[in-house]
């Protein structure tokens, strides 16, 4: 259970206050700081996938905690930017979202107990979105209003938020589509008509 992936994915959890604290400190920085806090998040996300391939120390409990340390996260992050921005075109989307996961959840929860959980695994759909989720969650969490220094050169904010916006426009539409995809898959058994 203690395993270095697992550890990973607990602290993924326990930076979860963290983020919260970060984000609402009143200091000129702490948008700055909780886009770092969630950066560190999705790096360690995808640091235990990785560590517990390779060293093959995958394990039951990982992979019922990892889905959860990763979900919480996101979720989260969605809601502070629903209670920052206050608009409807960053509601509805965060909504589409969370929904998403409670919908997709149940589903997998459903086929297992028929022994079809594969039929609902992860597909690369919905990879897509998680990393088109992150991406954006780390702008809209930022919202730089001063040039980001890059290796060679300073990237006007304009340009990292409208990034932002675009890869929120792309994850709630692979959001949408692979939730499809999902229910399409577990139709029949959702029906009772094979």
């Amino acid at each position: 259970m203690w395993t270095i992936p697992n550890q990973i994915t607990l602290f993924r959890i326990l930076l979860i206050p963290v983020f919260i604290i970060v984000f609402y400190l009143p200091v000129s920085w702490s948008h700055f700081g909780a886009a770092f806090v969630f950066w560190l998040a999705s790096i360690s996300d995808a640091l235990d996938g990785y560590l517990a391939r390779r060293l093959k120390l995958s394990s039951k409990f990982g992979a019922f905690i990892d889905p959860v340390a990763d979900k919480l996260m996101v979720t989260v992050a969605l809601v502070l930017i629903v209670a920052d921005y206050q608009v409807w075109w960053v509601t509805v989307p965060a909504l589409i979202m969370i929904s998403r996961e409670i919908v997709i959840s149940a589903l997998r929860e459903f086929m297992a107990d028929l022994g079809k959980r594969d039929n609902v695994a992860v597909s690369s759909l919905g990879k897509w979105k998680t990393a088109c989720q992150m991406l954006a969650l780390m702008g809209l969490i930022w919202k730089p209003d001063y040039p980001v220094p890059l290796i060679l050169f300073d990237v006007p904010a304009k340009i990292v938020m409208g990034a932002a916006w675009c890869f929120y426009a792309m994850a709630t539409f692979f959001t949408f589509v692979s939730m499809f995809q999902y229910l399409k898959a577990s139709w029949p058994e959702l029906t009772g008509k094979h």
